[in-house]
């Protein structure tokens, strides 16, 4: 960029400052109508990310139990791990025998360790398993059937029914929260843009003047798409204090965690780092286009 290029663009930096402040009342109108709608944008990103990590979490957790026949052999079982390790979509897997399960199960419980205690081994009704988790949640139930079909598996659990359920409704909390941030976004640059309006109609000699001393059309929007920068980074200024010092706060309070263990919250750094400053895009992007709009349809130029 030349000399001259900076200059006009640090001059039209100025002008947008001087617009700003000149119009103090109605510049205060847009960065409120700003500010308000990005709080909005900043709980429903907040909440649709903790709801789509929470999402994630559960299905991560959820594992296929495999039961084993109660007469397997060593290398039955070795045969049938190869099996499973071969199964594409299988993340990982992990081996219990039923005496792991069993002592688990009476460190559990006084009533599991009185009945387990009596039993010989091969009375034993505990089956081995193998912990198979998938790594894509969707495609658990195929793998599940085909696990099922291999010898010597007596049976295999995974909450069927249930998370094909909690996959529907995690995909549609994910799509409706992502409607709702557009859909706000969308409002905000409507009403920024008609805010902007009744600041250039009041502006309007101004702009007749920049004419009449030739000012090219360009050279009139810029000033005015700069103002919807500043105000747009003004009004995003309070959500992102209360983005930072909010949810810090939440996390805090309740010490990483809704309800009860398994709904976790996302941890704040740099979680609400990366929503603030994608709260700033937003706002500088939104009062952009509101004045662009503004100048655009509402003024002719």
């Amino acid at each position: 960029m030349n000399m001259k290029g900076l200059r006009i663009f640090f001059r039209n930096i100025r002008d947008s400052f001087k617009g700003v402040f000149r119009n103090f009342s109605l510049s205060l109108a847009s960065i409120s109508c700003i500010t308000i709608t990005l709080l909005v944008v900043a709980i429903s990103i907040v909440l649709s990310e903790n709801v789509n990590n929470f999402a994630t979490l559960i299905e991560k957790d959820v594992t296929i139990v495999t039961f084993l026949d109660l007469d397997i052999t060593e290398e039955e079982k070795a045969s049938l791990e190869q099996e499973i390790r071969a199964l594409n979509g299988v993340e990982s897997y992990e081996f219990e025998s039923k005496n792991e399960i069993s002592q688990s199960m009476m460190e559990e419980s006084d009533t599991f360790k009185t009945i387990l205690e009596g039993l010989e081994d091969s009375e034993s009704p505990i089956q081995d398993t193998f912990l198979v988790k998938v790594s894509n949640i969707e495609e658990i139930g195929d793998i599940a059937k085909k696990i099922e079909k291999m010898d010597n598996v007596s049976t295999v659990k995974y909450g069927q029914g249930m998370v094909e359920q909690l996959i529907t409704v995690f995909e549609t909390v994910k799509k409706i929260s992502i409607g709702v941030v557009v859909a706000l976004i969308l409002v905000t640059a409507f009403l920024i843009s008609n805010t902007i309006k009744i600041t250039i109609d009041s502006r309007k000699r101004e702009i007749e003047i920049m004419r009449l001393v030739g000012a090219s059309n360009i050279n009139i929007k810029i000033p005015f798409i700069f103002e919807g920068l500043f105000l747009g980074a003004l009004g995003s200024i309070i959500p992102i204090i209360v983005t930072i010092y909010g949810y810090n706060a939440l996390y805090a309070n309740f010490n990483g965690q809704l309800f009860s263990p398994f709904i976790k919250l996302i941890e704040p750094q740099p979680f609400s780092l990366f929503v603030s400053l994608l709260l700033l895009v937003i706002g500088i992007l939104v009062g952009m286009f509101g004045s662009w709009r503004a100048v655009r349809k509402h003024l002719k130029i």
